[in-house]
């Protein structure tokens, strides 16, 4: 295969903390420092969450402003894609970012179960995120937790309320949501090269459904996503030394199977996205 592969790097998330993996990045400056490191490694796209003090998450758009700002100067060309997940605020609150105007944000497009909670994404909530994401030119990343998670991106981007072409992100391994299923994925791919034939699609797994997810993706010419988000380990008995290292090991994957790794000049091109401001 010769189609670059786009490597994004979920570098901090809501949940894992230094007491599960001390190179987990909190701080502002903690996280531009990890993602540089992660972007001179091969990542493209840095999904970004930020934290309070006390590590708990947050969606504090001053915080957000910060990150990004920090992001330009040091990552210079990588594409921002910040959270609007449900762990960091409530309702709009989620979205309160989104006036930052960065490259991408995550939509999740309906509601699921997770390990201990229900990820509540009602559709007024989603149809204000797009509203918001339109409005300030932000491309939106579709997190699909579920196969009905596609079919109402697709629904949503023939009304027009997502900015096209599509690009959707397969999340397994999630614990009492959609698990890393083989056949489940091939069907994924199938079904959003049925409906929506010009979108794009990246793979990520949690746990250690990460790496297999890694390959499964970048084997069937998809991107894929990686970091310290999803999964703090190596392996069973190794913590993860940075997200670079986690890139690393999805660039390593690349080269088995002969994929070149996006450059962020292609990656943007890809995905529809104008240069850098």
């Amino acid at each position: 295969m010769s189609n670059p592969c786009i490597i994004c790097v979920a570098i901090t998330g809501s949940l894992p903390r230094k007491e599960n993996n001390p190179a987990v990045p909190i701080t502002v400056e903690e996280q531009v420092e990890s993602t540089q490191a992660a972007f001179e490694a091969g990542a493209t796209i840095a999904h970004c969450h930020v934290r309070n003090d006390d590590q708990t998450p947050s969606s504090d758009p001053e915080k957000f402003a910060r990150l990004v700002e920090g992001l330009k100067k040091h990552c210079p060309g990588m594409i921002i894609q910040l959270s609007t997940g449900g762990r960091s605020g409530a309702g709009e609150e989620r979205g309160g970012m989104l006036p930052l105007r960065p490259d991408m944000a995550s939509l999740s497009v309906g509601s699921n179960n997770f390990p201990n909670r229900v990820y509540e994404n009602s559709p007024q909530l989603v149809d204000w995120l797009a509203e918001e994401m339109l409005k300030y030119d932000v491309k939106p990343e579709i997190e699909a937790f579920d196969l009905s998670h596609i079919h109402q991106a697709v629904n949503l981007s023939k009304q027009g309320k997502l900015k096209a072409p599509l690009y959707v992100q397969f999340v397994m391994g999630v614990k009492n949501a959609m698990p890393a299923d083989r056949p489940t994925f091939d069907f994924y791919i199938e079904t959003l090269k049925r409906l929506a034939p010009d979108a794009q699609w990246c793979g990520a797994g949690v746990g250690p459904n990460q790496l297999k997810l890694n390959e499964w993706s970048i084997a069937a010419g998809g991107h894929t996503r990686t970091g310290l988000e999803d999964n703090v380990r190596l392996d069973r008995d190794t913590l993860a030394p940075s997200n670079a290292a986690l890139v690393e090991r999805a660039v390593a994957l690349c080269e088995k199977y002969e994929r070149p790794v996006a450059s962020w000049q292609q990656a943007r091109e890809i995905l529809g996205l104008g240069q850098p401001a």
